[in-house]
C-alpha cells in the first residue's frame, strides 16, 4: 500500500471491513421506533442475491436496522452448500431433455445435502446476527411448494433454529393448503407475499385471496406488500390490516402509484406509508414493517444513501417529526 494517498470514506470503510469482523464496527442497532419494529428484506433490497452473510450483516447494522426478513440462500452458503447444487436463477424457457435431467439431478443432490446439513452451523449463523443486534424474524424460501416433504420440514426447522417467528414465500394460492399443514405441524406461521395482480385466482393480489388461503389453515397468513396493494386495488390497506392483523406475519414497505403505477421514492407515490406505520404504532401491532427497496436510484445518489432515506422516513413518522 502506498502511504500518503488520498482515501475516500468508501476506501476507509473497505479497509476497516477487511481488518475487523463486521459485528465490531458499529454499535448494536435498534430500529424499534415508537414500538414498531422496522426491518429489511435481505439480500433482495441490497440488489445482490449472492451477497454473503457477513456483508448482509454489515450493511444492515450500518443502516441501524435490528431486524430482517432473510432469504435462505446466504444461510446455505454459510453452511457450505456445493455451488453446483445451488439452483440457477432464470432459465424459464423450454429446456432440452439433457437440461431437464441435469436440473433434476441437481435438485436431488440438493435435497440429500439438506438432509445432512448441520443445525449447529445454523445456530452459529443465528449467534453471529444476534451478537450484532440483528434479529432474523422471517425467513423467505423460494420454490418451497415444489419441494419434497422432507425438504419442507428442513425449511421450517432452519427457520426455527434461526429464531424466526414465521416463514414467507411466493407460491400459487392453490398450493397453500399443503403448506398450511406443515405450518400446523411445526406451529409456525406462513406469510404469503402478493403483488399487484388482481385478476389471477392464483395470485395474492385482491384482499380475498389471503382469506381463501387462510381458510385452509390457521397457520396460513399474510405478507402484505402495501405498495403492490395500492397499485393493484387502488385503495388503502389500512382497513384490511385492522381486520386481519392477527394473521399478518409482516408487511412490505414501498411507495407505488395507483393503477399499477411505478415504484417511486418514498413520499412521491400513492401508498399510505405514514398512515400504516402510525396505525401499527397506535394499535401496538408487533409484526415487522419490512423495507423492500424497489424504486430506481436517482441520478447522483446510490443504493445505501436511498436505503438510509427510507429508514429515516420511518423513524421521523414514528417519532412524530413528519
Amino acid at each position: 500500500m502506498k502511504y500518503g494517498m488520498n482515501l475516500t470514506r468508501r476506501d476507509l470503510g473497505k479497509l476497516a471491513l477487511a481488518s475487523l469482523p463486521a459485528a465490531t464496527l458499529l454499535a448494536k442497532p435498534n430500529s424499534k421506533f415508537g414500538g414498531v419494529q422496522l426491518g429489511i428484506n435481505v439480500p433482495y433490497s441490497y440488489k445482490d442475491m449472492a451477497m454473503s452473510a457477513d456483508e448482509i450483516l454489515s450493511k444492515t447494522v450500518g443502516l441501524g436496522l435490528s431486524a430482517v426478513e432473510l432469504r435462505l440462500q446466504p444461510v446455505e452458503a454459510f453452511l457450505g452448500v456445493p455451488t453446483e447444487l445451488v439452483p440457477k436463477r432464470g432459465g424459464r424457457g423450454q429446456l432440452t431433455p439433457e437440461q431437464q435431467a441435469e436440473r433434476k439431478a441437481a435438485a436431488e443432490g440438493l435435497r440429500k445435502w439438506r438432509m445432512s446439513a448441520s443445525m449447529d452451523k445454523v445456530k452459529e449463523f443465528r449467534r453471529k446476527y444476534e451478537d450484532s443486534g440483528v434479529l432474523i424474524e422471517i425467513v423467505k424460501f423460494d420454490g418451497i411448494d415444489a419441494m419434497a416433504d422432507d425438504e419442507v420440514d428442513y425449511c421450517f426447522t432452519v427457520a426455527k433454529v434461526l429464531g424466526a417467528k414465521a416463514i414467507s414465500c411466493e407460491i400459487p394460492l392453490s398450493r397453500t393448503e399443503r403448506l398450511g399443514k406443515f405450518g400446523e405441524k411445526h406451529k409456525m406461521m406462513i406469510g404469503y407475499h402478493g403483488h399487484a395482480n388482481v385478476t389471477s385466482p392464483e395470485a395474492f393480489g385482491r384482499p380475498d385471496s389471503w382469506e381463501r388461503s387462510m381458510a385452509f389453515s390457521r397457520y396460513n397468513g399474510i405478507n402484505l406488500d402495501i405498495g403492490h396493494f395500492i397499485a393493484g386495488n387502488g385503495f388503502s390497506p389500512a382497513e384490511y390490516i385492522q381486520k386481519h392483523h392477527d394473521r399478518i406475519t409482516h408487511i412490505h414497505l414501498k411507495d407505488r402509484k395507483k393503477n399499477n403505477g411505478p415504484n417511486v421514492p418514498w413520499g412521491q407515490g400513492d401508498t399510505p406509508i405514514k398512515e400504516i406505520l402510525q396505525l401499527m404504532q397506535k394499535e401496538k401491532y408487533r409484526f415487522q414493517a419490512t423495507i423492500e427497496f424497489e424504486y430506481p436510484i436517482p441520478e447522483g445518489s446510490d443504493l445505501m444513501t436511498e436505503l438510509g432515506k427510507c429508514v429515516e422516513y420511518c423513524k421521523n413518522v414514528l417519532s412524530g417529526k413528519s
